[in-house]
């Protein structure tokens, strides 16, 4: 993989040509329109030497085991896997550093493309060889992110603007909509209203059109371990939900107050996930028994339905064609109904109904035959719901919940392909997020170079338009994090220390 303009990667056998930064030669433009857009090294290593958040970052990933309290797991943060992706797709896997320097300074000496992280493992997983000879399987993954993935590309069967990695104004709200059903469903989950929060990794059509949109992925991170016993207790904490989004895929990460991992993410799959077909089964969504599950049934009354109707029939022209209203009419399990539906269909588009009218009407015409009096049977009424869900409802690739092997992809990271930033986006205000309103690299470096470089600042980002999202990280997601996280160590560390107590009275 190449890139116009990019300078040779730094290794750590190889000198680099291009441009250094803290103190030494830098790069000198006049003002932000100045820098080209795109991606490159140069780019890339003015943005880790001066905006890249280590500090925020690394203090996620510790959940407060960096401290100075007994309770600390002080070998946490030195077992968890951080993979960087290098120029020329060279992959370097299983890095692990024991504090935000060593971090830093590893990141700014290689420069990766893209910043990935791993499980954390029973130990250090750079010395994984050590162990490599042990017959107890010494090595392996203890505890890791939960991940909710949703591709765009897979709505690609309901959308008719973009396909593929292509987004628009007219299909992102499919992201959104994920977005609302993801949030409400932890929510629903947590038995206090929680905080969630959501970090998006925004990557733009800026290079290739073709190749760039939007994926939307979801996280859930709950960090420590839990019997099962304690599994069930830890679903009445508060919930907090940070999303990663990539450029074709949104990772959401949910956090439990008590910074606990469940022994099995099924309570969540239960809830989420519906029976649906593969990729080329004409009906992806089944909807079982005589009532909606409770959630499902919120989420179509509130969210799903009336999204649906207001905006997906006309944005995407779901009536439009013969050919988009057979699919709809697929959906339909009795024959005989879809041949008179699509007869009547038939008549209204001979009609001089509006263009904007007819969707909605063909869509009327449609619900009021298959919930009418006429058509009794369970199946055929549940199939208005059936084709609603079938259309908005976020479609979960749970492989990659399930197994503990997938990569994170980092927030605060560059995308490569569009050099757009990972920036944070309130899931309270997510209908507001403009995904063409991320900052790019090069926004970034002309912003620095508008304000003046200042070699000795850890602050550069306040002066760029990175500042609202590294402080929205801060003070909305990570410090409530870390709070949970420092009291859930006293208590545990207290009731260990009463429990031996007892155990010496006895």
């Amino acid at each position: 993989m190449s890139y116009a303009g990019s300078a040779p990667v730094g290794r750590d056998d190889e000198p680099v040509d291009s441009m250094e930064i803290d103190g030494q030669q830098q790069l000198k433009v006049e003002g932000p329109a100045a820098v080209p857009e795109g991606f490159n090294a140069d780019y890339l290593r003015v943005y880790y030497g001066k905006l890249f958040p280590y500090g925020d970052f690394f203090k996620w990933l510790c959940y407060a085991n960096d401290g100075k309290h007994p309770g600390c797991d002080q070998s946490y943060v030195g077992r968890r896997e951080f993979s960087f992706t290098l120029e020329n797709d060279i992959y370097l896997r299983f890095q692990s550093f024991d504090s935000a320097a060593e971090l830093e300074s590893s990141i700014k000496e290689k420069c990766p493309f893209k910043i990935d992280i791993g499980p954390v493992y029973s130990v250090d997983p750079a010395k994984r060889h050590a162990y490599a000879q042990s017959s107890n399987n010494v090595f392996v993954p203890v505890e890791r992110e939960l991940i909710f993935d949703i591709d765009i590309s897979d709505y690609d069967d309901v959308r008719y603007c973009c396909s593929g990695a292509d987004v628009c104004s007219d299909c992102w709200p499919l992201m959104t909509i994920a977005i609302k059903i993801l949030d409400n469903s932890l929510r629903d989950l947590s038995a206090q209203s929680a905080d969630l929060q959501l970090v998006t990794s925004a990557a733009m059509i800026l290079v290739s059109i073709t190749y760039c949109g939007y994926t939307v992925a979801v996280v859930v991170s709950i960090a420590g371990s839990v019997t099962p016993e304690q599994g069930s207790s830890a679903m009445n904490k508060g919930l907090q939900l940070l999303t990663i989004f990539e450029s074709t895929r949104c990772h959401f990460i949910i956090h439990d107050s008590t910074c606990h991992l469940l022994p099995t993410p099924e309570i969540y799959f239960n809830s989420m996930n519906l029976s649906q077909g593969g990729e080329n089964a004409q009906k992806k969504v089944s909807l079982a028994g005589p009532v909606l599950h409770p959630f499902l049934a919120r989420s179509y009354t509130d969210v799903l339905e009336s999204f649906f109707e207001d905006k997906l029939l006309l944005s995407q022209q779901l009536f439009a064609s013969e050919e988009r209203c057979q699919k709809i009419l697929d959906l339909i399990p009795d024959e005989n109904v879809a041949s008179e539906l699509h007869d009547k269909l038939q008549g209204n588009r001979r009609s001089s109904i509006s263009k904007e009218d007819a969707n909605a009407a063909r869509w009327k015409q449609l619900k009021t035959t298959l919930q009418s009096g006429k058509h009794k049977a369970q199946g055929l009424r549940r199939c208005v719901e059936e084709i609603i869900f079938s259309y908005t409802y976020p479609r979960l690739d749970m492989e990659v919940s399930k197994h503990m092997n997938h990569l994170l992809k980092a927030p605060f990271c560059i995308h490569p392909k569009t050099g757009r930033v990972c920036v944070p986006i309130d899931p309270n205000n997510c209908d507001d997020f403009d995904p063409t309103a991320v900052p790019t690299l090069s926004q970034l470096l002309g912003e620095l170079n508008a304000a003046g470089f200042q070699t000795d600042s850890e602050n550069n980002w306040e002066r760029t338009s990175l500042e609202k999202s590294i402080r929205f990280f801060r003070t909305s997601f990570l410090q409530p994090l870390l709070k949970a996280c420092k009291e859930e160590l006293e208590s545990s560390y207290n009731a260990k220390l009463q429990q031996s107590k007892n155990s010496l009275n006895w």
